[in-house]
């Protein structure tokens, strides 16, 4: 008898009626991430799009910018659901960011990788996450690239259907 596994796995699409011609595509086994290396109009591009485990995703994240390092460069961008928050503007609560985190920041940092959202909206509080048990918003998903992908971003944004967002109901238990 099989045994039902729930499966994680990433994709990008890519519009027909764009000029994107991969020279490489690196995935990892498990379908937490994959690559594609390439031109469009003229001009390199590297697409990184990750899934990150629910469970340490900031070492993950950095464990896949070290295994991808050699084909990260300043024409990278890094998008996908990492599973954790990168600011603390990123969380509902204003929780301090942990260690794991911060060396996370740290690695992209080195890598000269920025939040493009976090550059255009430098105080916002958009998210895309709600913690039912928790009862929080927290953004974990992201979009990371080149300080010189930057100079090619006009804008960039959350877009969220108010009407589906859950609201929070606290109830009191007396004994």
């Amino acid at each position: 008898m099989e045994s039902k596994k729930k499966k994680a796995g990433v994709v990008i699409l890519i519009s027909d009626k764009t000029d994107l011609k991969p020279t490489k595509i690196k995935r990892d086994k498990q379908g937490h991430n994959i690559m594609v290396k390439g031109s469009m109009q003229q001009e390199e591009l590297t697409i990184l799009n990750i899934y990150a485990p629910n469970t340490g995703a900031p070492r993950f994240i950095k464990r896949v910018l070290k295994d991808l390092q050699r084909d990260l460069d300043s024409h990278t961008i890094i998008v996908g659901d990492f599973n954790t928050p990168l600011s603390i503007l990123d969380k509902s609560t204003r929780q301090k960011i942990n260690k794991d985190i911060q060396d996370l920041n740290s690695a992209l940092d080195q890598a000269e990788l920025i939040d493009i959202y976090r550059t255009f909206h430098n105080k916002s509080t958009e998210y895309t996450f709600f913690s039912t048990p928790h009862c929080t918003y927290s953004k974990i998903d992201h979009k990371i690239g080149s300080k010189i992908l930057l100079s090619k971003c006009k804008r960039t944004e959350i877009i969220t259907n108010k009407s589906l967002r859950p609201q929070c109901n606290q109830t009191r238990t007396q004994d």
